[in-house]
């Protein structure tokens, strides 16, 4: 199951509630990939779908089609703030790289990290 950090949680609340949109929720799904893994995306939505699975973490909803929560199974969402850089990100569990990480084969695209 995906899990939502409390950091994470209280932060998107104070995003929803900038927004306008207290009550609502996130939607977390696969946004693409590569040979690195999935890409991630979120985003503000009122209402689960036919189908979605909900998690709740301390008043926050988080909604995920069948597809992408599959996929965020052991993932985690969690909220950083290095000094340069702050957002949500989604992290851990990752699966291996099709190409054993070497660099080959077309991972180019996806720098070091691969």
């Amino acid at each position: 199951m995906l899990t939502i950090t409390d950091l994470a949680a209280v932060k998107a609340k104070e995003v929803l509630e900038a927004e306008g949109k207290v009550g609502w929720g996130l939607r977390i799904f696969i946004s693409g990939g590569s040979c690195c893994g999935p890409a991630y995306g979120m985003d503000i939505d009122e209402n689960p779908k036919e189908g979605d699975t909900i998690i709740e973490k301390d008043g926050l909803k988080v909604f995920a089609d069948s597809e992408s929560s599959e996929k965020l199974n052991g993932m985690q969402v969690d909220y950083v703030d290095d000094g340069q850089n702050q957002g949500f990100v989604i992290k851990g569990n990752e699966p291996e790289p099709e190409n054993g990480g070497n660099g080959e084969s077309g991972c180019g695209g996806c720098g070091g990290s691969c």
